[in-house]
């Protein structure tokens, strides 16, 4: 169903797990730690410029190195790491007698009328869709895990209307259809932005997304008309619209539109377009389906074309001739980031779930080398920075071929001569996202997927879990409940019960090569079929049952 992930090893190699929410919570931990110590650190300062608020908030650079001061900080590094402690278990409304998630409050802009939640606490909208729109999905996030928290929600119904505005702007008068072949939008001129060199369409994946958030949350029927308007100019859009962070996030919208909302959008093409590499607007942009070096790095997101060296080449910024048997660069944000729309889709279309759980593995085993400590010192063009026992700060990206190594752990900085470290933050603060959403079984290489995590604004559901067995011969896996009741597993794949047993802890049967999307539900609850949707106890637990 995925075309990309066949070419995906169904067990990577080397393989070498690392544990995310470890990772995750001691990220957090150094991250927000005033009293850091060593050359770079404190990492965190107070923001005390009141832009927006009129309260103090916080900084973050977005790559270690850069100068820490003032509102110099940007919401995809400082709402992504409050977020990705979200995920993985912290409370960041309250921690250590502060309330990181309101502080937050400050990317809403309006100093300047924008009413917007943007990159900068000063800033407006009108230079680039996924700049201004991927703030807006880690605030609704949050909005979602703490509901009572400022004035989260309140922004969520703000913007939500004003990207509304966006869609209705944009609609065609004859097909009625908004046309996001555009860089960005002007909320001033109220038309949209081109600069002749690059457009970014799949703006519409995440206004969609956003839109049906705010339905699920607050209702109205134009919320809805909106997100259709946006699922119908890509699904019947030819070229790929993939740009950078935007894309999944439509595939898991059409997949649940059609899910809960009786619909039939393409998931199929707006899934593959998320790995093909073939996007129209940025060619080459998609899914990593390689073995670099001696690792494999399939699963992970970032540019397939990156131009690379000749093998006789010294290291030379001048030559770029594009050689593909050294092109590709991944990056930790963007990998990062698509599990938080792939996990969650298979509950709504579990058809994709071995292929979601296969590259799952793949991209989890192949993220830890964003980080210093799995790469050899010539592998890597930071090698002076000592990560620590912890190993919790990623490189930006990995490229394919880089002074004669492959693969090289680096960044745009050095590159680029505007930074000296390629330590990215705004990276590795999305790991709470595999934090939350990753736990290791007793079985190497199998994984369990929490499908719940990172599926907001959802109808009340039981617990669910995507397990991947790569292995050739079948194998049993404990399942621990976390509760004291009798249960059954419901197995969306086959949309059939495991078995009759009824237990609290137990084991489960995974078939080889295969996958199981398992339900725990009560063990003597009302089952009850209606259309194509199976429900227990009036929950749903499978949308796409075959009759």
């Amino acid at each position: 169903m995925i075309r990309k992930v066949r070419d995906m090893p169904d067990m990577p190699s080397p393989y070498v797990m690392r544990d995310w929410k470890r990772v995750s919570i001691q990220y957090d931990q150094i991250v927000f730690d005033f009293e850091a110590k060593g050359d770079l650190f404190p990492l965190i300062w107070w923001d005390k410029s009141h832009h927006n608020i009129d309260r103090d908030t916080f900084g973050l650079p977005s790559y270690l190195g850069m100068k820490r001061e003032g509102d110099r900080h940007e919401a995809i590094n400082t709402a992504s790491a409050v977020l990705g402690a979200t995920l993985a278990g912290v409370d960041k409304s309250n921690q250590n007698g502060h309330n990181w998630v309101e502080m937050l409050e400050a990317y809403y802009n309006t100093d300047n009328d924008e009413e917007l939640f943007l990159n900068r606490t000063s800033l407006k909208a009108g230079t680039t869709f996924w700049y201004e729109i991927y703030p807006h999905v880690l605030l609704y996030s949050l909005a979602y895990y703490y509901p009572q928290v400022g004035r989260l929600e309140d922004i969520m119904l703000q913007t939500a209307d004003k990207w509304l505005l966006v869609c209705q702007a944009l609609k065609d008068p004859l097909t009625a259809i908004p046309d996001f072949n555009h860089l960005s939008f002007d909320f001033d001129l109220m038309q949209p932005v081109d600069n002749g060199r690059w457009k970014e369409p799949e703006a519409a994946a995440g206004i969609a997304w956003l839109e049906y958030m705010a339905y699920i949350r607050f209702g109205g029927s134009e919320r809805l008309d909106a997100v259709d308007g946006c699922l119908r100019f890509m699904t019947l859009r030819e070229g790929n619209t993939f740009y950078e962070i935007l894309q999944p996030y439509g595939a898991y919208i059409a997949a649940r539109m059609n899910a809960e909302q009786g619909t039939a959008y393409d998931v199929d093409k707006l899934i593959n377009w998320v790995f093909d590499g073939d996007s129209e607007c940025r060619p080459g942009w998609g899914v990593v389906t390689e073995r670099w070096g001696e690792y494999d790095c399939h699963g992970l997101c970032g540019s397939l074309t990156d131009w690379g060296q000749r093998w006789d080449e010294p290291h030379d910024d001048t030559f770029k001739e594009f050689d593909p048997k050294r092109s590709g660069y991944a990056f930790a944000a963007n990998t990062f980031s698509l599990a938080a729309t792939l996990v969650p889709l298979v509950r709504y279309d579990s058809r994709y779930t071995r292929a979601i759980g296969k590259w799952m593995l793949n991209a989890a085993n192949a993220a830890r080398l964003f980080y210093p400590g799995s790469l050899p010192a010539k592998q890597q063009s930071c090698a002076f920075f000592d990560g620590g026992e912890e190993d919790v700060f990623a490189y930006e990206g990995l490229r394919k071929w880089w002074d004669h190594q492959s693969p090289y752990a680096t960044g745009d900085p050095i590159r680029y001569s505007w930074g000296a470290i390629d330590i990215g933050l705004y990276g590795s603060s999305h790991v709470g996202i595999f934090g939350g959403i990753i736990a290791t079984t007793e079985v190497e290489g199998i994984l369990r997927l929490d499908c719940l995590r990172t599926d907001y604004y959802r109808s009340e559901a039981y617990p669910t879990y995507l397990y991947y067995n790569p292995h050739p011969e079948e194998h049993w896996i404990t399942l621990e409940t976390g509760t004291t009741e009798s249960i059954r597993i419901y197995n969306v794949v086959t949309h059939t019960f495991l078995s009759e047993e009824q237990f609290v802890n137990g084991s489960i049967l995974l078939p080889p090569s295969g996958a199981v999307l398992a339900v725990l539900v009560p063990a003597n609850g009302k089952e009850i079929t209606t259309g194509s949707k199976r429900l227990i106890n009036d929950i749903i637990v499978d949308y796409n049952i075959e009759v």
